[in-house]
């Protein structure tokens, strides 16, 4: 078990993650006084209303501010008025790629008293993980325009793949696989673009050959997700590249029931930088300041964020009072049926804690 006392850096940023941050925080905070760990909360305002009075999304020395933390807790970001480009670079992709959090991982999972849009599928039909590089892949700042605005314009967007960057991906995935049912999946294209999936490709085959013990396969992207759909009990640990992990990882919260229960972390395994958690479902700044958010994804990811520290029974129990809340109608939010606001959802898993 980690330690027991913690500094965590709060970042709701924007829309509705100013609604379902401080239920994510109460939730961990019930868990935190049943378990006997001590959290001390520093609270950043970073956003795209910061970035309207200051020109930027984050302070100078915003990293630096949150550096020593033990942990990030992020609600959303990105809102309009400002490009998505503009706030998603200037604030949630310098974290990851500043404090290393090369990892994405999130859990795709079926919940108690939650149906799935899945005909016929129950829990036991859904539950694996989603394992994301986050730092490299199609996601690089390599590029650019050139002739805009006339009829030669170009735009150019270089993806990156290194051996470093691809091997620590996959090899985390075949140890979380190795804790699991012993099973990855691989998201691949390599029959269509040409140089990064197969050296993707030669590389999966490198770690599969290390890990004897774990049954490995690999799909294309485009039947993979035909497979999520009409096959998601095929699947343990699946890992992919920057972009077909953010596909899938979208993905498979749907077909368990709604995007809004979905929890993520953004890890540096090695422990040297903070970690970061956050919800899937990202600012909806469509049902912002209503109240009806649902609060389920924050909550879980900072039940992550718990498992993370080395709390996993704490970790687990926020997860159980998450299920025993959503089998009454009456304690879910909208987007599953029901009529309880962010709020009254969020101090109903509280209370369920005991």
């Amino acid at each position: 078990m980690g330690k027991k006392q913690y500094r965590i850096a709060v970042i709701p940023g924007d829309g509705i993650g100013t609604e379902v941050v401080p239920e994510g925080i109460r939730v961990v905070e019930a868990a935190a006084a049943k378990f006997g760990i001590s959290i001390e909360w520093d609270h950043y305002d970073w956003s795209c209303e910061y970035y309207a009075r200051h020109g930027r999304m984050m302070p100078e020395d915003g990293l630096e501010q949150i550096a020593g933390h033990d942990a990030i807790f992020l609600g959303a970001v990105g809102f309009p008025g400002v490009p998505d480009h503009v706030s998603l670079w200037g604030l949630l992709i310098p974290i990851r790629r500043r404090f290393q959090q090369y990892v994405n991982i999130r859990p795709v999972r079926l919940l108690r008293g939650v149906s799935s849009p899945l005909a016929g599928r129950t829990a036991a039909d859904i539950d694996f993980f989603v394992v994301r590089e986050n730092n490299e892949g199609e996601y690089s700042e390599i590029g650019g325009r050139l002739n805009r605005g006339s009829e030669d314009e170009i735009a150019v967007q270089e993806s990156i793949f290194t051996r470093r960057g691809v091997d620590r991906i996959l090899r985390y995935a075949f140890e979380l696989a190795r804790k699991r049912g012993r099973h990855v999946t691989s998201a691949t294209k390599s029959n269509g673009i040409i140089h990064t999936m197969p050296f993707w490709d030669e590389r999966f085959e490198v770690m599969k050959a290390a890990y004897p013990d774990i049954k490995a396969d690999q799909f294309h992207i485009d039947i993979l997700t035909a497979h999520f759909v009409q096959h998601p009990d095929w699947f343990d640990v699946v890992v992919g590249s920057n972009l077909f992990g953010d596909i899938l990882s979208d993905l498979g919260p749907a077909i368990a029931g709604s995007i809004g229960f979905a929890p993520s972390g953004n890890i540096n395994p090695e422990g040297h930088w903070p970690s970061m958690f956050e919800p899937v479902h990202g600012s909806a700044p469509d049902i912002a300041g209503k109240g009806i958010a649902n609060p389920i994804g924050q909550i879980w990811s900072g039940a992550m964020m718990l498992e993370h520290l080395g709390h996993g029974e704490a970790a687990a129990a926020i997860v159980e009072a998450i299920e025993t809340v959503i089998a009454d109608p009456r304690l879910r939010t909208r987007d599953m049926c029901g009529s309880a606001s962010t709020v009254e959802c969020g101090k109903a898993i509280a209370a369920a804690l005991g």
